[in-house]
């Protein structure tokens, strides 16, 4: 195993992954916009992704959507240069699999590695090391760098060939914002029908409402604690988006994104764009009377 990591974008997210590893003993090596994060997680501060890249046998990126992984790794004529053979690069961002497909083409070609693994569990998960991964890519890649990749993850799956881990994460984060809205505007429904909210928990948790929002955001919602750190509304937004598309690609009609669409989308409009998404509840809240689930807002 590598003790040589590289980390390329340092935020919510990457940061925390990067600490994981950095507590693990790895020599981790990181860029990102923000020159402050590097240190702040204990990684040694690089001034661009290629200085990251000359000086790591795995690269781990963890940026915002796949105009920005390919600006870093198809557009960067010195990030090119710079790949060397039997290098990896992992791939954690939310994605486009189309996108993730020509990158990891590109980089075949020069006898490098380029696997997808999209996350799961958020940003608490990420500081347990207990995120789930599914990766898309060369399985003998997957399993040269599984033991890095073990330090901030509890479940690694191989889902299949290039592009299939960025696939099964569009597919989990549709569901995601599906049940985060949705429970969203039953419990701004529940709050102004008078109900005690969590005894309307209780309720659902124990009924076929029951999800992952009912389970494991509401409880701390209702109490005032919008669990900060995780994905932003306009983060989330562009992931129902890209879902879209990549349905459109696959050639299957997608009838439920109206709703988490309109959802995100007002809360982007209504000034919560980069607030965590547990807040799409305060958005639908203010068009309802200025609905609050918890006391004191």
């Amino acid at each position: 195993m590598t003790e040589r990591a590289g980390f390329i974008g340092l935020g919510n997210m990457g940061g925390r992954m990067a600490r994981r590893l950095v507590e693990g003993g790895v020599t981790v090596h990181g860029f990102d916009l923000d020159p402050t994060t590097a240190a702040a997680v204990g990684a040694q501060a690089h001034p661009s992704a290629s200085d990251v890249l000359a000086q790591s046998d795995v690269v781990f990126l963890s940026l915002p959507d796949s105009g920005v992984v390919e600006r870093v790794v198809l557009q960067d004529e010195r990030f090119l240069a710079g790949l060397r053979a039997g290098m990896t690069i992992v791939d954690l961002s939310t994605a486009a699999p189309a996108s993730t497909q020509r990158i990891a083409a590109a980089l075949a070609e020069r006898s490098a590695a380029y696997i997808d693994a999209g996350i799961s569990g958020g940003a608490a998960a990420a500081e347990r090391g207990t995120l789930t991964l599914m990766v898309g890519g060369d399985a003998e890649a997957l399993e040269r760098t599984r033991p890095l990749m073990d330090r901030f993850a509890a479940k690694i799956v191989h889902m299949g060939a290039s592009g299939a881990g960025h696939s099964t994460k569009l597919l989990n984060n549709f569901l995601n914002a599906i049940s985060l809205s949705a429970t969203a505007e039953v419990m701004v429904g529940a709050k102004r029908a008078g109900l005690d909210l969590h005894k309307v928990l209780d309720v659902l948790n124990a009924s076929s409402g029951v999800n992952f929002a009912t389970l494991n955001r509401f409880p701390h919602i209702v109490e005032g604690d919008y669990l900060e750190g995780g994905l932003t509304n306009a983060l989330m937004m562009k992931d129902v988006v890209l879902y879209v598309e990549h349905l459109q690609e696959l050639g299957v009609v997608s009838l439920n994104a109206p709703g988490p669409l309109s959802s995100f989308g007002l809360a982007n409009a209504l000034g919560y764009r980069d607030a965590i998404s547990n807040t799409v509840v305060d958005a639908i809240g203010d068009v309802s009377g200025g609905i609050r689930l918890h006391d004191g807002a």
